[in-house]
């Protein structure tokens, strides 16, 4: 047996091993706790199949955003001491069944991808057209050129999803202001996470970053300043903020349409303008993903939406 193996084969063990506990535990918290370290060591195996990319979205949003977020919950569900309802024993079985098989099915298909003979692959396609993508990093010319399609329903799904949150109903309650230690830890802290966020951003055109890495960071910074009593967490408030949510989809489709109305097809980049339409994109990107996620932190609508608010009064009033 290849020793090579030995690292990667520890890795999966343990990442089924975390998902499992994750999963089978009866205490909400310690679950929650779980999935996070689940989340980290899922941004090690990224990493370890050469997909930086993957590996930072997964340790912001995956592991650390979505970890807060369930935190969060159990917080204002009054859910931190409760205990998961055990599922039946039949139904247990039927589940581990079903994961047992998923596993085994996933596992020989990477097993197939990596070892079998070598055929030309998509990779391969996208190398070659590297150079008139504008930008050259091959996950970006991906996510923002040759797929730009799925990019911007991926951007849609985000808004949906704050929307959502909106519509559920006001903001959670702020918490209070922070004490000294944690206070001087925040301000060196966040501007060192917006200046993360903007490397991620610019280095995204050559090397591993782009618009979700940033967003994600720069909404970790906005959930410091939550968590240290700041109860705008670095949002503006009224129209700005809707603007902010809706600037990455709405750039998306203006540029799209612009090509289509220009004589090309729709988010075809001209090849001399590919890269700084590009760039315009993930700014706007960036600036959508980090308001969205920084808004579900703070658990629903703010000040900004009075329609919404008057006709939740006038709901409440004729009933």
């Amino acid at each position: 047996m290849n020793l090579t193996l030995l690292p990667d084969l520890l890795l999966a063990g343990m990442l089924i091993g975390l998902a499992w506990a994750a999963l089978s535990s009866d205490d909400l918290r310690r679950g929650v706790v779980l999935f996070i370290a689940f989340g980290l060591l899922l941004a090690i195996v990224w990493a370890r199949l050469l997909a930086p990319d993957l590996a930072l979205a997964e340790a912001a949003i995956g592991a650390g955003l979505s970890g807060a977020l369930l935190l969060v919950a159990l917080r204002d569900g009054g859910g931190a001491d409760q205990h998961a309802t055990k599922p039946s024993t039949l139904n247990r079985w039927l589940i581990d069944l079903f994961v047992l098989v998923m596993t085994c099915l996933i596992g020989w298909v990477l097993w197939l991808t990596i070892y079998a003979e070598p055929v030309e692959r998509l990779a391969q396609l996208a190398n070659a057209m590297l150079d008139r993508s504008g930008v050259s990093n091959p996950v970006t010319a991906v996510l923002l050129n040759y797929r730009a399609y799925d990019t911007l329903l991926e951007l849609v799904v985000v808004l949906a999803a704050v929307l959502g949150v909106v519509v559920v109903g006001r903001e959670r309650r702020g918490y209070r202001e922070a004490g000294p230690v944690f206070h001087g830890l925040v301000h060196w802290l966040v501007p060192l996470l917006i200046v993360t966020a903007g490397y991620l951003l610019w280095v995204g055109a050559h090397a591993p970053g782009g618009a979700f890495q940033a967003g994600a960071t720069l909404a970790a910074a906005g959930i410091v300043l939550r968590l240290a009593g700041y109860d705008a967490a670095g949002l503006p408030d009224g129209r700005l903020l809707r603007w902010l949510l809706v600037a990455g989809t709405g750039v998306f489709l203006l540029f799209g349409l612009a090509m289509s109305f220009s004589g090309g097809g729709f988010l075809q980049y001209p090849e001399a303008w590919s890269g700084s339409l590009i760039l315009i994109i993930e700014v706007a990107a960036t600036a959508s993903i980090a308001a969205a996620l920084v808004l579900a932190y703070r658990g629903g609508r703010t000040d900004g939406w009075p329609l919404m608010d008057e006709k939740a009064e006038n709901r409440e009033v004729s009933s």
